[in-house]
């Protein structure tokens, strides 16, 4: 069945943010800034190839994006940051209060892989690669029911996938009302939920990613873990140049890692095919590469509802164990 018109905005402003003529405009425009960086085609010619009406409404939507003229821009085009400098195109995440934005950022600062993620005032930052090319995505507080996705991408096509997997990360794809009603009966969490009733479960950009932070946290202490993912980013990981906040590489694959220590063990079965780290996954099969404890944490990020990454089993919390522990972690 088609949806009409008015469907599809509504679905695209829930979902993006924006509406289907913003998003196409600046879709365009990025295009158009890709055209100014990589090619000498004249402004006029960079105007109508990337579909813009008359070069009166392409230098409009140019500086409406990205604060230049095309000409400004073409001037740039030899910067080494031309990732972060393209402006991006800026989205709402939209949540249902209550979100605790500064518990789940101060989360994800404690847990960033050194020059992967960073946080600095209260924006998180990541790299990401697409079809083996770098992106940049920077998340931060909006308004009383949204974030702010700010996406430096090398092309447009999937965003949407982009925005759900943000979504994932940072705890916006479930709304707990049934798991923090029950948790909220119970005597000792009870005061903590009502404390801060916006926590959410911190998830994860990429599986593998997370599942390698927790081995290397699990077997060394933070300094050491913090020194070790370091090393194995800049390593193994391909670099990004120019990005600011402390980022320069993107995460390394599996079978990249194969040979690593500490993590080939976990990359082989990954790589192998034999280990498959899912959204939802339940933390069994990770016990056979890493420790219960581990393998509850790397369940509990990928979105597994009934995870407890602590010794003592709680068994009184389930199935709503991944909220009771944010709050202990949070």
């Amino acid at each position: 069945m088609r949806g009409s018109a008015r469907h599809l905005r509504r679905m695209f402003h829930e979902h993006l943010g924006v509406t289907p003529d913003q998003f196409a405009r600046s879709r365009r425009a990025h295009f158009a800034r890709r055209l100014l960086d990589d090619t000498d085609l004249g402004v006029a010619d960079i105007a109508f190839a990337s579909g813009f009406g008359s070069l009166r409404q392409f230098n409009r939507a140019m500086r409406e994006i990205f604060h230049a003229s095309p000409r400004a821009l073409r001037e740039r085009r030899r910067r080494g940051d031309r990732l972060a400098a393209d402006g991006g195109l800026v989205l709402r995440l939209p949540f249902t209060p209550p979100y605790d934005w500064d518990a789940t950022s101060t989360y994800l600062a404690a847990h960033a892989v050194p020059g992967v993620e960073s946080v600095e005032d209260g924006v998180y930052r990541r790299t990401i690669s697409l079809d083996g090319q770098p992106g940049l995505l920077e998340v931060g507080a909006g308004g009383d029911d949204h974030l702010i996705l700010q996406a430096h991408l090398p092309f447009w096509e999937g965003v949407i996938h982009v925005v759900g997997r943000v979504g994932q990360l940072v705890g916006l794809d479930h709304e707990p009302v049934s798991a923090r009603a029950q948790l909220a009966a119970d005597a000792d969490l009870g005061p903590l939920v009502a404390a801060r009733p916006g926590i959410r479960v911190p998830g994860a950009w990429g599986p593998f990613e997370v599942a390698v932070q927790a081995v290397v946290r699990d077997r060394l202490g933070p300094e050491d873990a913090n020194e070790a993912l370091r090393k194995l980013v800049e390593v193994y990981g391909v670099p990004v140049p120019g990005l600011g906040y402390g980022l320069t590489h993107l995460f390394p694959g599996p079978e990249a890692l194969t040979g690593a220590e500490l993590v080939g063990p976990l990359a082989r079965e990954v790589a192998s095919g034999n280990l498959v780290l899912g959204v939802g996954g339940e933390p069994g099969a990770l016990e056979a590469v890493t420790s219960p404890r581990a393998a509850q944490e790397i369940a509990l990020r990928l979105g597994a509802r009934d995870a407890w990454p602590f010794d003592d089993e709680a068994e009184y919390l389930r199935p709503w164990r991944s909220l009771a522990a944010a709050h202990r972690l949070l």
